[in-house]
This record gives structure tokens, sequence and C-alpha cells, in this order.
């Protein structure tokens, strides 16, 4: 087996860091080529339509790493309120020790692109809703009905998304701490 590492993977791993770090509109592809170590050639020969399609490529590549942290997690816990609750306070250990946490530059990207670019808006509504699907599966075996776990996993998720958010402008991750704390009165098992 091969374990070198392909050009193609470095590019979007290279992507995504810096999305992360400096959003869609701060990160040029000769950012990403300089840091990368990759030739120009070879970015264009894996990414033919540019930018946009390397964005894509890192918020793919993002949405499964997060989905796959997310699992390990709530595959830990007891019951769904625990999950929930170990997820979030993972969450602000992350940002609490200013570690990196590679689900940020999904809203960050989000909230850039939304209204420019229809590719990467629907890529990132695509991610958003997978890791709902997620979130709704453990509302399921909480003993809720499909309606109400779909739209509490719609509020769970925007409860991390703004708490990421504060702890990423807080630099700090008592916002996390502080909804994590709540999980248990905001979502009692059925």
């Amino acid at each position: 087996m091969d374990d070198k590492v392909k050009p193609k993977d470095v590019l979007i791993e290279t992507a995504s860091r810096l999305f992360k770090v400096r959003g869609y509109c701060g990160v040029g592809l000769n950012d990403i080529i300089e840091e990368s170590g990759i030739p120009k050639g070879s970015l264009y020969h894996y990414f033919p339509k540019g930018k946009e399609q390397l964005a894509i490529a890192a918020i793919n590549n993002t949405k499964t790493l997060v989905m796959e942290d997310i699992k390990a997690v709530f595959d830990g816990a007891s019951n769904p309120v625990d999950a929930f609750q170990a997820y979030v306070y993972e969450l602000s250990r992350v940002f609490g020790e200013g570690g990196d946490p590679i689900g940020s530059p999904i809203g960050t990207i989000a909230g850039e692109k939304h209204s420019t670019s229809e590719p990467i808006r629907l890529a990132c509504e695509a991610t958003f809703k997978d890791w709902q699907s997620i979130y709704t599966e453990k509302f399921l075996e909480a003993g809720y009905p499909k309606e109400q776990a779909t739209s509490l996993a719609t509020v769970f998720h925007a409860l991390t998304e703004g708490g990421i958010l504060l702890a990423l402008t807080m630099k700090s991750g008592k916002p996390l701490e502080t909804i994590a704390e709540q999980i248990p009165s905001l979502f009692t098992e059925k």
C-alpha cells in the first residue's frame, strides 16, 4: 500500500487550514500553493475550476472529519442527552485550550459566500444537513417523534454554531461550556 501523501490531499488540507484561519476571501490560490508546496499546475490538474472547486473539496473533507468526531463522542455516551453534552464540552475544551477546531471553517465560509457562490452555499448546506442527521438520530434514540427530533437537531446545531462563533470571538471555550451545562434542562430524554 502506498503511504505517500497525495498532492490533492495536501491541497485540500492546506486550503481547509487556511480558510479556517483567514476565511475564504482572505485566501488566494497563491497562498495555498505557497503553503502546500504543491506546484500550480498540480492545483489546476486536480481543481481545474480553481478556488471554488477546491473550497468545496475542503468543505467536504471537513464535513467528514467532523462527522467522525461527532460519532466518536456520541458512541462513548450512555444516553443521548449525555452525548450532546459531551460533544459540546469537547468543543469547549478544544476552543478553550487554543486547540485546532476543524469545524469552524464551514460556518465562516457559509457566512462569506452564501449569496455569491451557489455551489459553495450548497456544499455548506449539505454539510449542515449531514451533521444534523446525526443529531436527529440521537433525539430519535431518546424517544422523540421524528418531526420533533428533526426540529431539535436544528436547535442543537444552531446552539453549537452560535457557541463556536462566540468562542472564536471571545477566544474562550466558556460560551460552549455554558451551552453544555444547559443541555440537560433543554433536551431531556422522553
